[in-house]
C-alpha cells in the first residue's frame, strides 16, 4: 500500500476553514489596535522631535505654552529622548506580536503553526510596518511641531518611568562609540588630497577643496609672517617719524613696540592717524594705540584663531613662542589665503608675492617664503618635503636641513625631483634660493 501524502493546504483556505472566532480573541483584537496607534504614535515622535529646526526649537523654548515647555524640556537631554522613545517601541511591539501569537493560538490551535505563522506574516507585521512605522512618519515629517507637541506629555512620563534603562542603553551606546573612536578608520591627508584630484577638473575649484580639507590641520606657524618680516614701529618715535615711516607702508594696521619687538604695547590702526595729520611732531599719537593685543602661541590650529578672530572682531593676532618671545604675525587675510589663495592687488607682482618664476621649471624664492606657499606655488603635496624640512617653516630653513650647514652662495644639492641652489646667503641665513624641477611631468604651475 503506498503512503499517501499530505500536501499543505493553500494560505489563502487557512482563514476560510476556521468556523468560530472565540469571544476572548475581540478584546485581544481590541488591544492590538491600541498597541498598533501607540506604536504609530511613538514611531512618527522619533521623526518629528528629531527633525525639528534650530528656529522651532528656540519658539519652543522661549513660549510659555505646556506642550511647548515639555518639548523643550525633553529635547534638552536628546540622548535620553531616543533611548526612552527605542525601549517604548520596542515594547509596544513585542506586546503587539505576542498578543497576535496568542490571538492565532485561540483561533487555530496551538498546533496550527502554519496558519499562525500565515496570520503574523500576512496582517500583523503589514499592519506594523505600514500603519505604525510608514504612515506615522510619513505625516511626523510633515507635521513636525504639531505631532511632537501631541506626544510630549506621553514622553515625559514615559523617560521618568524607564529612566534606569534608558541610563543603562546610554552607557552601553557611550561604551560602544568610544570603542570606535579608538578603532576607527582615519583618512590621511595624502588621501582626501588624491580625492579631490580624482573628482575634480577645474584647477581652482581643486586648490579651493584642498585648502579647504587641509585647513583644521595648520598651525599658526605655518601661515604666520615671520619676525623678521614684521613691520612695526617704536613707541617712543615722534609724531612725524611715525607719520613718515606709515607713508613707507601700505599696512592699515601696525604693531607698536617697547625697546624689541619682543614688548608688543598694542596696534595702531593707521586710520586713526588721519584727522590729526596736521599735527606737530609733540603730539601724542601714543594714546591712538589699541592695547588689547591678541596674544596666540604658535601651535594654535588656524580654524580655531579664524573663530577667535570671528568673535573677538579683530583681524589680527601676534605669534608668541614658548619663551613668551615674539615669533610672528598673522592676519584674516592670511588665514583666508589658505582657503581660496593667494589674495593680491593691481600693485603686487611675483617678487613682492616672494617668488619669480623664471620659466615653467625654475623659479627663485625669498629664503624667509614659509613652505606652505612654497607648496602652493610649485602646486605639490607637502608630504613631499615631510622627511626633509625636520622643524622648519620656510624654505630657508628647508635647505638648512638639506645642507646640514649654512651653505655657500652657488652651492647646489638635490633632493627628490627638485635641484636647489643658494643664490644668496648672508653671516645669518639663506636670503635667496633657485628651484629647478628635473621632470617635465611635474605638475608645476605653468600660469601665474
Amino acid at each position: 500500500m503506498e503512503d499517501s501524502i499530505i500536501e499543505p493546504e493553500p494560505y489563502f483556505l487557512i482563514l476560510t476553514q476556521l468556523n468560530s472566532v472565540p469571544a476572548i480573541v475581540y478584546p485581544i483584537f481590541f488591544i492590538i489596535l491600541i498597541l498598533l496607534l501607540l506604536s504609530a504614535l511613538i514611531s512618527g515622535s522619533e521623526v518629528a522631535f528629531f527633525s525639528l529646526s534650530p528656529q522651532q526649537v528656540h519658539k519652543c523654548e522661549s513660549s510659555q505654552r505646556s506642550n511647548d515647555i515639555r518639548i523643550a524640556k525633553l529635547l534638552s537631554n536628546p540622548k535620553l529622548l531616543l533611548a526612552t522613545i527605542l525601549i517604548l517601541n520596542n515594547l509596544v511591539n513585542v506586546a503587539l506580536i505576542t498578543l497576535a501569537t496568542f490571538a492565532s493560538w485561540e483561533m487555530f490551535g496551538r498546533n496550527a503553526e502554519q496558519k499562525t505563522l500565515f496570520f503574523l506574516n500576512a496582517f500583523i507585521t503589514p499592519a506594523i510596518i505600514f500603519f505604525g512605522e510608514i504612515s506615522p512618519k510619513v505625516y511626523a515629517t510633515e507635521k513636525n511641531l504639531l505631532f511632537a507637541r501631541f506626544t510630549s506629555g506621553m514622553l515625559l512620563v514615559a523617560t521618568s518611568l524607564f529612566k534606569p534603562f534608558s541610563w543603562l542603553l546610554m552607557s552601553l551606546s557611550s561604551l560602544l562609540e568610544k570603542r570606535l573612536e579608538r578603532k576607527g578608520y582615519e583618512v590621511s591627508m595624502t588621501e582626501l588630497n588624491e580625492a579631490v584630484e580624482m573628482t575634480t577638473t577645474v584647477n581652482k575649484d581643486k586648490e579651493i577643496l584642498k585648502g579647504i580639507v587641509s585647513f583644521s590641520s595648520k598651525t599658526v606657524k605655518q601661515v604666520m609672517q615671520s619676525r623678521i618680516d614684521i613691520t612695526a614701529f617704536e613707541i617712543e618715535d615722534n609724531f612725524h617719524q611715525l607719520l613718515d615711516e606709515v607713508n613707507k607702508t601700505s599696512y592699515s594696521r601696525i604693531p607698536i613696540y617697547q625697546d624689541t619687538i619682543d614688548k608688543i604695547e598694542g596696534i595702531l590702526y593707521v586710520k586713526e592717524l588721519l584727522p590729526f595729520v596736521e599735527q606737530d611732531e609733540n603730539f601724542n599719537w601714543q594714546n591712538l594705540i589699541k592695547r588689547d593685543t591678541f596674544f596666540v602661541p604658535e601651535s594654535k590650529k588656524i580654524d580655531e584663531l579664524l573663530k577667535d578672530f570671528q568673535q573677538m572682531r579683530v583681524h589680527m593676532a601676534i605669534i608668541v613662542d614658548e619663551y613668551g618671545g615674539t615669533s610672528g604675525l598673522i592676519t584674516m587675510e592670511d588665514i583666508i589665503e589658505e582657503i581660496v589663495g593667494e589674495i593680491n592687488d593691481e600693485f603686487d607682482d611675483e617678487e613682492d608675492l616672494g617668488y619669480k618664476k623664471i620659466d615653467n621649471r625654475t623659479y627663485t624664492f625669498e629664503g624667509k617664503m614659509s613652505l606652505n606657499d612654497f607648496y602652493k606655488v610649485l602646486n605639490i603635496d607637502s608630504t613631499e618635503f615631510t622627511e626633509a624640512k625636520g622643524e622648519s617653516e620656510s624654505v630657508g630653513g628647508l635647505l638648512l636641513e638639506l645642507f646640514s650647514k649654512l651653505p655657500t652662495a652657488g652651492e647646489k644639492i638635490e633632493f627628490k625631483n627638485y635641484v636647489f641652489t643658494a643664490i644668496s646667503v648672508d653671516k645669518k641665513r639663506i636670503k635667496r634660493v633657485r628651484v629647478f624641477i628635473k621632470d617635465e611631468n611635474i605638475n608645476a604651475i605653468s600660469n601665474q
